[in-house]
């Protein structure tokens, strides 16, 4: 049958189970819109503030599911305001697919109205982007477009479609979509030399990123640790996919990791490393991390081998199917001793925050406590983000929306619109800084029109919280502009968007104003006003090995003896 581009679009987001857009019309893309109007009843849009708040909530979709997440723009500006969410998704490796429109393919080239060269734009932060000029091949570019994004390492894709392509009419036949498999092949001698060296270890330690979180892998990592009987400690990305509940969990490693398990990495004869890149926020000091150790990688990215950390052995593969095959391949091990080393270190070293007073960390413990870990945490970036990875257990997979890679500001907001689009059950919570709110605060807007049940809680210290405490702690306390000493009142703010709002100044005005936010039908701000100087503890200094690892009562010590 014939149908113009337009109406292929929408077909073939059929064809891809897609149930959810996000975006924002305007003239380039105006045919979209008018075939997505006769679809509505199949394909429900969102419409966001800002495109960047679409985005989000595309990548919020995503990373709640692990289906693609699609959101939709028009050309020039529209375009360009995706940008900062298609980054993010990339560096997290998200599978989004981004649709933009463009100027007619006789225009492009020419500085028409509202075009600019969106493929060019974001080539270096997709997997892969096209230009659709003919007609005829928009349907399987669009299906390419949603293969790549969730094949091997996913992330994102761009579609940039010009306006006649969209009105200009061509055969279409419709595609059964098949699910893709996952690739099996592994190098059995690669598996095999990960056996012996792990039968080989002493003190094993079991380092995991969001690689297993993308891949599903959290059954087989459950009883790869059990197998290997050896401590287990995360990266931001790799929340949930070991239990945070579980006795051999240590907490996050690196710049605010926990002392036991930077400690612990630091003193192993063998670290595992499960679908991790060794961000510099995890390894501090390249050169010192790990020095004790043996490294063995697995990740299905080969590019990762080598890239930031000298590893001892790789194994490239989907770690599903990784751990899968090295389960069946390892003998039960044991190592108590080296598991009651670590014990002794978790109990001299807990996580500990000043009590009787409102602050971020008890914000975070009583919404698990809440919750009972069955919710969906979404961040934004700085301590916000760091308490939140501290403090909630997070006990599966996908419950964790975060911006690690990129660490985008205003990223929460619309990432938990788009996780409570798709995860209509779950109680989603994001947990912001005040500095962040103000990026995108107008999604509240978006929230109150759909009456999205979301739950925005600030924690508002009116500064540029870590940026602030670096300042304090590097920088001889010159506070350049990190104060937010103005007078926004985000809960009249909120308000005035449609949703409700609550200030909370006590730890029992919180407990109380959460009970009944869980139990609202549109979206809650809450604005917890803490301490402006409450810091992130631990905390490793820029360019220190991860052992150099202090807190609060450290600096008081030096301080004593100085």
């Amino acid at each position: 049958m014939k149908l113009t581009g337009a109406e292929i679009v929408i077909e073939c987001l059929k064809e891809q189970g897609v149930d959810t857009v996000f975006g924002y019309p305007g003239g380039a893309i105006l045919n979209v819109y008018d075939a997505l109007y006769k679809h509505q009843n199949e394909i429900r849009h969102i419409l966001t503030s800002h495109e960047q708040g679409a985005a989000h909530a595309a990548d919020g979709y995503a990373r709640a599911t692990g289906k693609v997440g699609v959101c939709l723009a028009t050309s020039g500006p529209g375009a360009t305001n995706l940008v900062t969410g298609i980054a993010t998704a990339y560096m997290d490796s998200i599978p989004v697919v981004a649709i933009t429109c463009n100027v007619g393919v006789s225009l492009l080239g020419k500085d028409s109205f509202q075009e600019i060269d969106i493929a060019g734009v974001t080539m270096p932060i997709t997997k892969h982007n096209y230009i659709v000029k003919d007609v005829n091949k928009l349907a399987d570019t669009i299906r390419k477009a949603f293969r790549i994004a969730r094949k091997g390492r996913p992330g994102p894709v761009l579609i940039d479609i010009p306006k006649d392509v969209t009105s200009n009419l061509a055969e279409y036949e419709p595609k059964k979509i098949t699910p893709q498999k996952r690739n099996e092949k592994v190098n059995e001698e690669d598996l095999q030399t990960a056996v012996e060296m792990i039968q080989n270890s002493k003190k094993p330690y079991i380092f995991v990123g969001g690689g297993a979180v993308l891949s599903d892998a959290d059954e087989e990592l459950f009883e790869f640790v059990k197998k290997v009987d050896a401590p287990v400690a995360d990266t931001l990305m790799g929340k949930g996919a070991f239990p945070g509940t579980d006795p051999y969990y240590t907490g996050m490693l690196g710049m605010h990791g926990t002392k036991t398990s930077n400690h612990g990495v630091s003193e192993c004869d063998l670290l595992v490393v499960v679908g991790a890149r060794f961000s510099d926020r995890v390894t501090g000091n390249a050169e010192k991390f790990a020095s004790k150790a043996k490294i063995l990688q697995i990740d299905i990215d080969p590019a990762e081998m080598n890239k930031n950390v000298v590893i001892t052995h790789g194994i490239t593969g989907d770690v599903k199917v990784v751990l899968s095959k090295l389960n069946q391949m390892l003998e039960q091990q044991n190592h108590s001793e080296w598991i009651q080393t670590i014990e002794a270190y978790k109990a001299k070293y807990p996580m500990t925050y000043h009590p009787d007073v409102l602050s971020g960390p008890f914000v975070v413990e009583e919404i698990y406590r809440q919750t009972k870990g069955d919710a969906v945490i979404v961040t934004e970036v700085g301590q916000n983000q760091m308490w939140a990875a501290q403090y909630y257990k997070y006990p599966k997979p996908r419950t964790l929306l975060t911006s690690g890679g990129l660490g985008t500001m205003g990223y929460g907001l619309g990432a938990s619109i788009g996780a409570k689009c798709a995860r209509p059950e779950k109680c989603v919570v994001n947990i912001a800084g005040d500095g962040c709110f103000r990026m995108n605060m107008n999604e509240i807007a978006t929230a109150a029109r759909y009456q999205i049940p979301i739950i925005e809680v600030i924690l508002n210290n009116h500064v540029l919280g870590m940026v602030r405490q670096w300042q304090d702690l590097f920088y001889g306390k010159r506070y350049s502009a990190t104060i937010l000493n103005d007078n926004v009142d985000f809960v009249k703010l909120a308000e005035a968007m449609g949703a409700k709002a609550y200030r909370a100044t006590t730890r029992e005005e919180f407990v109380r104003i959460f009970e009944e936010a869980r139990n609202a039908d549109g979206p809650v701000l809450i604005d917890c006003q803490i301490d402006c100087d409450e810091k992130v503890w631990p905390m490793v200094a820029p360019g220190e090995a991860i052992d150099q690892v202090f807190d609060e009562g450290d600096l008081k010590e030096k301080a004593k003896q100085n």
